[in-house]
């Protein structure tokens, strides 16, 4: 499970994925639960794109 989750398509469907929740969920959930929901998913969706840049700046040029 440790070398899945660091792999470019796993952190591209978590950074997508996410997004796409955060953005839809306080028009689906009503109330704080959904303010909630939304923030959750999107520091999820924030950190998967962190290590897609993070991967992006260690790859040396080819």
């Amino acid at each position: 499970m440790k070398a899945l989750l660091p792999s470019r398509p796993v952190l591209w469907f978590l950074f997508l994925f996410n997004l796409m929740v955060a953005a839809a969920a306080p028009f689906v959930i009503d109330g704080a639960q959904g303010v909630l929901t939304a923030a959750g998913m999107g520091a999820v969706s924030l950190g998967a794109g962190a290590g897609l840049v993070r991967d992006r700046r260690a790859r040396p040029a080819s």
